[in-house]
């Protein structure tokens, strides 16, 4: 699976850790999600309702050879916001057709399956399936 460099140094990065040392590292992504810039209104962000917790994301396109990607997950949501940190440190500023390049099943790379529910990992899922579409149709 050809990935782009940072979604390839998270995989590596839960790949050298093991059982509830996966859902700490999931945990200080939660805590490295960028804010939004303060001209991104929550407003023009996109709900993901597949998440279990409040996720809103943005895909600016206008740029494909660097495409900026914005999340909004609540603190009291880690998990979810985990999710959104990491496509933010692996796919934010990346080509359009690198990112359409993901494959769908990536979140099983991460070996969480055992530790998160499947609905959560879904949600994961749900995250990369609305920013392909939003890239398909900018």
């Amino acid at each position: 699976m050809s990935l782009p460099e940072g979604l390839a140094q998270v995989v590596s990065d839960f790949a050298e850790v093991e059982g509830q040392d996966k859902l700490k590292l999931l945990l200080e992504f939660s805590d490295e999600l960028p804010d939004l810039p303060d001209d991104l209104v929550e407003s023009a962000m996109e709900p993901v309702p597949e998440c279990q917790s409040p996720l809103f994301l943005h895909v600016d396109a206008a740029d494909r050879q660097r495409v900026r990607l914005y999340f909004s997950a609540p603190p009291e949501a880690p998990t979810t916001r985990g999710f959104a940190s990491i496509w933010a440190a692996g796919l934010d500023g990346q080509p359009a057709d690198v990112i359409l390049a993901v494959p769908e099943d990536f979140a099983s790379s991460l070996g969480l399956a055992a530790l998160i529910s499947p609905l959560r990992l879904r949600g994961m899922s749900a995250m990369l399936t609305r920013i392909k579409r939003r890239l398909r149709a900018a």
